[in-house]
């Protein structure tokens, strides 16, 4: 019985991941940082990064439903931690 609830409790602390600090900025995120949200491994935050360098900024965090593996449910889990770091007002900055 023991080993059941040890086996359990150790898949329930394996599944949960911490909320990240503060705000993700997607336009300037590390790899390392995009897996710090629900729901994001390597492999998804490689797929952001890469639309990001292809794409330009985001110009908001809508956008990442272009992403392969990220659909309205996903974007939902992750939204409330993420910014675009006003990518609006830099890019009229530049033109």
């Amino acid at each position: 019985m023991a080993f059941v609830l040890s086996l359990t409790t150790g898949l329930a602390v394996a599944a949960a991941k911490p909320a990240p600090a503060g705000k993700v900025n997607i336009n300037t995120a590390s790899a390392e940082q995009l897996t710090t949200l629900p729901g994001v491994g390597p492999k998804l935050a490689a797929r952001i990064l890469d639309y990001r360098q292809k794409s330009g900024t985001f110009k908001s965090v809508q956008e990442l439903m272009n992403i392969r593996g990220i659909g309205e449910k996903n974007l939902k889990k992750i939204e409330q931690y993420l910014s675009t770091g006003d990518a609006s007002a830099r890019a009229g900055a530049t033109k």
